[in-house]
């Protein structure tokens, strides 16, 4: 494995300050669960960078608890009451999901509030190049990986409870700003081509955006790809999933193939490469796959797309601040203060149409 890739892949003992006492653990679950009884193995994944994630194996079967991380942390970050909320309206949609089977407020069982789904089998594709499969298997997998974000973008939101998860109107502006604001609260020193690609984008906001249930941060790193076919089983981290825009959705998974490319980065672009020899469709056959699928017609690209590599780079920037905090959920940081620069930079030439 190339990057940082191999600090991802599997899963570790807790470290002291995400340890969890097993016995409290199942102390709070008896009669809630069925199954869940005698000893239990616990061991933290090592991907992800936001909400500690575990797998505990029991004796009946195993399961996935994710939950928020111990420390201070941002108002609206680590928002797992409302991915256990998605979990559960999505139940019967189709979209591809770990079942959600509990929710837990008291902080007093593990140190945090927790939520406990059913682990399913397969390997999260950290990498966007699909290294060891084959160009038949890229195809069909980016295939149903754009067919899957589709799908999400297709559920009636009002039929299945969601009607009130976010706002219906101007949520492009509300992102913006939202991110603009972490990005602001997390960095150290100015960086004058942030401020430009945020005051860019501020004056070509779209004067209407189509709206829908949207995931907030979809790729191949928040997958888990089927340990025996080229498909999706199910999409992870809806942390930061609500009702929004669906074509920054869109934009924000097609982010690898315009990142600048990094080989040391945990997940390096598709930027350069030669992608008929790989299998992987190209940025314009991806978004083709996604509308063949059922969703809304893509427009405003290089805006769109901007905004995605400004996000990005604030995301970037606030995985830094929480590495600088101690409440990162993964010791390796695969980032640097030189990315939220260059793609902050690759922000400014798509918006001065250098694509």
């Amino acid at each position: 494995m190339s990057g940082n890739v191999e600090a991802f892949v599997g899963a570790e003992p807790p470290p002291p300050h995400l340890a969890i006492d097993a016995e409290r653990l199942k102390a709070w679950i008896a009669g809630r669960l069925p199954g869940f009884e005698g000893e239990i193995g616990i061991a933290k994944f090592k991907g992800g960078q936001s909400n500690p994630t575990y797998r505990i194996d029991t004796a009946k079967g195993a399961y996935v608890l994710r939950r928020k991380p111990p420390g201070k942390l941002v108002a609206t970050a680590h928002a797992i009451d409302r991915e256990f909320r998605v979990l559960s309206a999505l139940s019967d949609s189709g979209v591809p999901i770990p079942r959600a089977h509990l929710y837990c407020q008291d902080e007093g069982v593990i140190g945090s509030q927790f939520y406990i789904v059913d682990a399913v089998a397969g390997d999260v594709p950290w990498r966007a190049d699909l290294p060891d499969k084959s160009p038949d298997y890229r195809r069909a997998f980016y295939g149903d990986l754009m067919g899957v974000l589709a799908k999400i973008h297709a559920v009636d939101f009002q039929a299945v409870g969601l009607s009130d998860f976010g706002k219906t109107a101007g949520y492009t502006s509300r992102n913006l700003e939202r991110w603009y604001g972490i990005y602001r609260n997390g960095v150290e020193a100015e960086i004058p081509v942030m401020e430009a690609v945020a005051a860019e984008l501020r004056a070509r906001m779209p004067a209407d955006e189509p709206i829908s249930l949207v995931h907030g941060d979809y790729g191949c790193h928040n997958v888990i790809a089927a340990p025996q076919a080229p498909r999706v089983a199910a999409v992870l981290d809806w942390e930061m999933a609500t009702l929004g825009n669906p074509l920054i959705d869109l934009a924000h998974t097609l982010r690898p193939w315009l990142e600048p490319y990094d080989e040391k980065a945990l997940r390096p672009s598709l930027l350069g490469r030669d992608l008929k020899a790989l299998g992987i469709p190209t940025l314009e056959e991806a978004i083709a796959i996604y509308e063949a699928a059922g969703g809304p017609a893509w427009r405003d690209g290089d805006f769109y797309l901007a905004f995605a590599m400004f996000r990005y780079a604030c995301m970037v920037q606030s995985v830094l601040k929480r590495a600088a905090d101690g409440t990162a959920a993964n010791k390796v940081i695969p980032h640097t203060p030189a990315k939220v620069v260059a793609l902050a930079e690759t922000a400014r030439g798509l918006l001065e149409g250098a694509r």
